[in-house]
């Protein structure tokens, strides 16, 4: 997912299933911008709520990669609106000034229930971590995009996740829709013991390690350890989301290792609102 464009412009094409072969495809969505209300407010762990957002806003609304993502559109600090509007199918247009923005990874979206899930991780101080612990059903919410994804391929011999909390939305999505027969390697930075109860399907073919990262994150150490298929006998993917500057090793680590990857910072400690 290219979470560095802010203008969202894409390729006016979309598509439902992911694609054949290897490597990362781009896939644009028509964009634009709606109003849903909320529906329901629920807690997933004790730093993570979930909210459903539904109603005939959401009409037209393309998600179909685990990676999508929205952006939930704030009010100016003043409490007035400077909403984004549609340019035309591939981009829109931020008028200035700017509104505040933060990203969110489409947990679920039902077409038929018009119902789209959003999961928000809790912590103090957070424009829409704030904002999340306090709004009530029925308020309306403008959600921006999704601009559009970087899908990759169902069809790899095996996969590696190094994952932290932010992207355990993506995470849960992908284990939903992958194939029966999947095998796969997830590990997944926590801070608090409870963020292990976030729900995740069980998979057969899935073996899940989480990590403690009070200490700081091991996620490159723990994937270098891994023992995975050879190169020349079966095609690995590497998906890494989380926290820029722990999983940025990564990045070199899969061009010696892994036949491809996608490695996505969705936040960097001591900067708000990151566009990577």
């Amino acid at each position: 997912m290219d979470r560095s464009d802010p203008a969202g412009r894409v390729a006016a094409h979309h598509a439902s299933t992911p694609p054949a072969g290897e490597g990362v495809t781009r896939i644009g969505y028509p964009i634009g911008v709606r109003t849903a209300s909320v529906v329901r407010v629920a807690e997933v762990t004790p730093t993570m709520l979930r909210l459903t957002l539904g109603g005939p806003g959401l009409a037209g609304f393309h998600s179909h990669q685990a990676d999508d993502h929205v952006k939930v559109v704030f009010p100016l600090p003043d409490g007035t609106r400077n909403d984004p509007v549609p340019d035309d199918e591939e981009s829109l247009e931020w008028p200035r000034p700017v509104p505040p923005t933060r990203k969110y990874t489409v947990r679920r979206w039902d077409p038929r229930a018009l119902e789209l899930d959003l999961d928000f991780v809790v912590h103090d101080g957070g424009l829409a971590s704030d904002w999340v612990g306090s709004v009530a059903v029925g308020a309306d919410v403008v959600v921006a995009g999704p601009p559009g994804a970087k899908a990759f391929a169902h069809t790899y011999d095996h996969y590696v996740f190094a994952v932290d909390t932010t992207a355990l939305p993506a995470l849960a999505r992908w284990l939903e829709e992958s194939p029966a027969d999947v095998s796969a390697d997830v590990l997944v930075d926590v801070d608090h013991r409870w963020e292990r109860d976030y729900p995740l399907a069980d998979r057969d073919g899935v073996r899940v390690r989480w990590l403690d990262r009070s200490g700081g994150s091991r996620l490159t150490q723990e994937v270098a350890g891994l023992d995975l298929p050879a190169r020349d006998r079966a095609r690995t993917f590497l998906f890494a989301a989380g926290e820029a500057g722990d999983i940025k090793p990564l990045r070199a680590w899969a061009r010696d290792h892994v036949t491809d990857s996608l490695v996505t910072g969705y936040w960097k400690r001591g900067v708000a609102g990151l566009d990577e």
